[in-house]
């Protein structure tokens, strides 16, 4: 059976990897159809793309767009969408237009509690400067020896009620799908499992995805436990959602994920892919 990880991160955005090491790293590893879903951007595909060509892989051009949904963070996963579409691009553009600013106050807060310099340790760890991000400043906290992991950092310094946490006005749902689906994308919810919102919100925001259009949710997810498969295996049963399922991966040794190294969906899914050629 053919090996599909639909969710991983290029240095592009937050990851570590240029798109052609991604791709190199995914051949490695045994992928047969790969999904390059940076956040806010699809700077990289184009590389990724032109690698794989090389490679007895398919690269499928993505985004990972994060939205604000009730006051919470979540991210859509948007899958086999033309990168160069305006109307997708200018979405995106505007979304990362805050990103710098967020991470301004972020480093402002983290000086306030006695870690200076913080805006430019991240910046300088971040390949694309106008995607500074919550994981390179995790990265120099971790890289300066004040947190073990990259895990305890973000449960101590940058979730929701810690110091460097910044609260930030990202795309709404309707906004995000609407990108995706101009450019041709199919829309899919990110790691639900990760969402810090009880069984009912979840449901509600499922149920709002998939009345703006979104078309699949993400069952099996380096974010995910055992346990939790089978629940979004459910979930993408009774909500008729597609089943996606993708790594996470963000660089080599980081979180524990790996490309390609995937729980199979449950036979009660419908995979994302079906309908592809």
């Amino acid at each position: 059976m053919s090996v599909f990880d639909l969710h991983c991160h290029s240095n592009a955005s937050d990851g570590v990897l240029t798109p052609e090491e991604l791709v190199e790293r995914a051949v490695l590893q045994k992928v047969d159809v790969l999904s390059l879903t940076d956040h806010d951007t699809v700077a990289g595909v184009a590389a990724a793309s032109a690698c794989a060509q090389s490679h007895p892989l398919r690269l499928v051009p993505g985004v990972e767009i994060s939205i604000t949904w009730n006051g919470a963070t979540v991210h859509i996963v948007g899958l086999r969408l033309d990168p160069a579409n305006d109307g997708l691009l200018a979405g995106l553009a505007r979304n990362r237009a805050g990103r710098e600013d967020r991470a301004r106050r972020m480093g402002e807060e983290l000086a306030r509690i006695g870690i200076p310099g913080a805006f430019a340790e991240a910046g300088n760890r971040a390949g694309n400067r106008e995607v500074i991000s919550r994981t390179h400043f995790a990265r120099f906290l971790v890289e300066s020896g004040r947190v073990k992991d990259m895990k305890t950092v973000f449960r101590k310094y940058l979730v929701k009620g810690k110091p460097g946490y910044v609260a930030h006005q990202w795309a709404s749902l309707a906004e995000a799908v609407e990108w995706i689906r101009a450019a041709g994308g199919q829309a899919v919810l990110a790691h639900p499992g990760r969402y810090q919102m009880g069984r009912e919100r979840l449901r509600l925001l499922i149920d709002d995805f998939k009345s703006q259009g979104g078309e699949g949710i993400e069952v099996v997810s380096g974010s995910h436990t055992p346990d939790q498969i089978p629940v979004f295996a459910d979930i993408a049963v009774e909500f008729g959602l597609l089943a996606s399922a993708g790594s996470d991966f963000h660089a080599p040794g980081e979180g524990g994920r790996e490309l390609g190294r995937l729980q199979a969906l449950p036979a009660r899914c419908t995979p994302v892919w079906r309908d592809w050629n």
